[in-house]
């Protein structure tokens, strides 16, 4: 075993090709990088939520293997953990997270390797323990205690047994809908910690083919989908969903009447399409939303300066207000948030 991480320090995790990002929202909140590798930062103490990190390890220790064997990790892994929960009781379901850096080839594979060869010999030591893991949290944001063990690469690991979870994962597709950007919306929901219920009215900008419009209609809302384009798949004919041909940034809502829930994922100008959102939020047109900015060549650091800073009319006018970079994200993250009152 290696010396342990310095103490008080955060492991950031961030999809490859984005660390750049996170660094640099690290660095505005005063807590730059100490050392970093392609999809993971390690920093001094940090509460603060990030957009681009979807794990935070707290205090992590860092473990190095003699041989790359799956036996061996699994066993180093083991003692670790059975060493720090000596005296703790688990009497609920605790999330037991295996991950690898994505951009090492094969480290994802041999982290699910090592996962399981550590569950079947925690079932032989404390088979109710065991029986209780689960890969995925209860909670999908905040704080939470389990165990969470990040590869860097084959032979050396962090390993805490607490981390603040971001909400991003992975959902599972709906045959039904007509778009894969349907999966972004329903891991925004995780986000906010609310989702559409039957009989709330949504506004969809930016509809077609309709995945976001079908996401709110399958849970009863009423939605009315606007977009120039063709509704497809199961939202093309839904008794939920009316659509208008009409351009999202033509479109007036009626005043004084908000929408529950205005949804939009506009391939557009990012700023214009957090410009639209500043007037929807100003005139008070609706009473939560989910946002996506498709930032591309654009920086999106200025733009999540703009939307987050403390003065901005979004963040005055909001609650649970957050920008995630979602795991079914590409170059683009999403806003959520619900209008105070």
């Amino acid at each position: 075993m290696s010396p342990p991480a310095p103490q008080s320090t955060r492991l950031h995790l961030v999809r490859a090709g984005f660390n750049r990002f996170l660094a640099r929202e690290l660095a505005d909140a005063g807590c730059p990088p100490t050392i970093q590798g392609p999809t993971w930062l390690l920093t001094p103490p940090t509460d603060q939520e990030f957009c681009f990190s979807y794990l935070t390890l707290v205090d992590p220790i860092e473990l190095t293997l003699a041989t790359d064997s799956v036996n061996a990790a699994a066993k180093l892994v083991l003692d670790y953990f059975l060493g720090s929960c000596r005296d703790e009781k688990f009497t609920a379901p605790w999330p037991c997270q295996f991950r690898g850096d994505e951009s090492v080839a094969g480290l994802s594979r041999r982290a699910t390797a090592v996962e399981r060869t550590f569950l079947e010999s925690l079932t032989k030591r404390v088979a109710r323990v065991a029986r209780l893991a689960k890969e995925i949290p209860e909670k999908p944001l905040g704080l939470s205690r389990g165990l969470f063990v990040f590869w860097r690469d084959f032979t050396h690991c962090f390993v805490s047994r607490e981390a603040i979870l971001g909400g991003q994962q992975r959902m599972a597709d709906d045959p039904g809908a007509p778009s894969r950007s349907y999966l972004k919306l329903e891991e925004a929901y995780g986000v906010l910690g609310r989702e559409p219920r039957s009989g709330e009215t949504v506004t969809d900008l930016g509809a077609a083919p309709g995945g976001w419009s079908f996401s709110a209609a399958k849970r009863g809302a009423k939605v009315l989908a606007l977009d120039n384009g063709p509704l497809k798949g199961a939202a093309l004919d839904h008794p939920l969903i009316r659509h208008e041909q009409t351009d999202a940034f033509r479109y007036a809502p009626p005043p004084g009447q908000p929408c529950d829930w205005l949804l939009c994922d506009v391939v557009d100008d990012p700023a214009k399409v957090l410009a639209l959102l500043n007037l929807w939020v100003k005139n008070r047109a609706c009473r939560r939303f989910v946002v996506n900015l498709k930032f591309g060549r654009t920086d999106p650091i200025p733009l999540l300066r703009l939307a987050l800073a403390p003065t901005s009319p979004i963040a005055r006018a909001c609650i649970g207000l957050r920008a995630r970079h979602l795991f079914h994200d590409r170059e683009e993250f999403t806003l959520v948030g619900e209008l105070r009152g």
